[in-house]
């Protein structure tokens, strides 16, 4: 019972609602898109300073659903649709967007995907190579794609149990250790939270199989997505549906080094997105520019009218410092003599 009203408010928010989709007159492929600046006074909320944002449009069919972002350099930035469609931007200090390129993800038969075989959710890009993993989610599966998004080099299942459709992988980061994290949207209905995976070499390869953990959000809402921050620890994004707003977006931090077989691990809160920017955030990026660290969030708006793709940036500024190794209790009959 406890899943019916949330299920409903999903159906209802994120639809498609009868007479909500934007349904195009005719096909339109252009390459083109416009980032229209947002009016919001300057706000922090916990450690996130709200420093700008936009709402991007584009005549492009194939334009929006974003469900990933990853910033893969100054002013470009790589966004990934649950419809199986990248698009790759620049964006500059005035607002300009400019490169833009909106193509099919590939498929393993090179054929154009159905929308339960092209589910991306998640993403992260490595700098150096430039190949990008992506999770999907209907079919929960890891792809390795090349630094063109051509070709998949490699794919790898999650391991079974598989979780539900529509519940599988939604946010997944690689930490700056090589480990890649995997959170579920909403599987497994245990009380100790929702599952995790936690892979210790490429999940998108053949390797040693991933370590399964429990998230608790404690209230939060679902988890949308994740970023590594540049001190080891993991950036959580979460989406909780209500009334007013619909969207609750709350951010939190994670520390890896609680992670374990089966332990459930438990994050902190450091801020959230302004009621007035309330939207259906699900992609987060994170860049460290000038020794200062910036958070990117991208919103999907489901091709729905009443939606919005915004882009939008923090900075994060006096994040709490990582817990220290608790000292070992020393030994009670030693302590005695």
């Amino acid at each position: 019972m406890r899943r019916l009203l949330p299920a409903a408010l999903i159906f209802v928010a994120v639809g498609p609602m009868p007479g909500a989709v934007v349904r195009y007159p005719a096909e339109d492929f252009t390459d083109r898109a416009e980032a229209r600046a947002l009016v919001m006074a300057p706000a922090t909320t916990g450690t996130m300073r709200f420093v700008r944002g936009w709402r991007l449009v584009s005549p492009h069919s194939r334009f929006g659903g974003f469900s990933a972002l990853a910033r893969t350099g100054p002013g470009q930035f790589l966004l990934v649709g649950d419809n199986g469609y990248s698009t790759r931007l620049s964006l500059d200090s005035r607002g300009v967007v400019s490169g833009v390129r909106i193509r099919p993800l590939p498929t393993p038969d090179g054929r154009p995907a159905r929308k339960a075989m092209a589910d991306a959710e998640a993403m992260f890009t490595d700098p150096e190579s430039g190949k990008t993993w992506i999770a999907l989610e209907n079919i929960n599966q890891i792809w390795r794609l090349d630094a063109g998004l051509s070709k998949i080099e490699s794919r790898r299942a999650l391991p079974k149990p598989r979780w539900p459709v529509n519940r599988g992988p939604e946010a997944m980061a690689r930490l700056v250790d090589g480990r890649t994290v995997v959170f579920s949207e909403d599987a497994d209905d245990d009380p100790r939270g929702r599952e995790a995976l936690i892979y210790s070499g490429d999940p998108a390869a053949p390797g040693p199989a991933p370590i399964r953990f429990f998230y608790d959000s404690a209230g939060r809402g679902l988890v949308s997505d994740a970023a590594a921050l540049p001190d080891g620890r993991v950036l959580l994004l979460h989406r909780r549906l209500g009334f007013d707003p619909v969207f609750t977006t709350i951010v939190a931090i994670l520390d890896p080094a609680d992670i374990g077989r089966d332990a459930v691990v438990h994050a902190r809160t450091i801020g959230r997105v302004p009621r007035p920017l309330a939207e259906n955030y699900e992609g987060a990026a994170v860049s460290v520019e000038q020794g200062r660290t910036w958070l990117w969030l991208v919103a999907d708006d489901n091709f729905n009218t009443w939606q919005r793709s915004l882009l939008l940036q923090f900075e994060l500024v006096d994040l709490p410092p990582r817990k220290t190794p608790a000292k070992k209790a020393p030994d009670s009959k030693k302590a005695a003599r």
